[in-house]
């Protein structure tokens, strides 16, 4: 799903099983713990989908600079 959105894995970055996801227009990346392929808990969803949803707003904002 992130990926999809436009993030990128950082490899070697997280601690154990963290992953640290990046995008070019976000500030903060998205900390996920638990091994690719494993279900995300609630928290982990949430923190996603509002991190998607402040994507769109951004990527909205930056089309109407161009």
């Amino acid at each position: 799903m992130l990926q999809k959105a436009g993030f990128t894995l950082l490899p070697k970055r997280g601690k154990g099983s963290h992953s640290y996801w990046v995008h070019p227009l976000m500030s903060n990346p998205i900390v996920l713990s638990g091994k690719d392929g494993k279900d995300a808990q609630p928290y982990q969803e949430k923190d996603i989908m509002t991190a998607i949803k402040e994507l769109e707003k951004l990527e909205k904002l930056e089309q109407g600079d161009n």
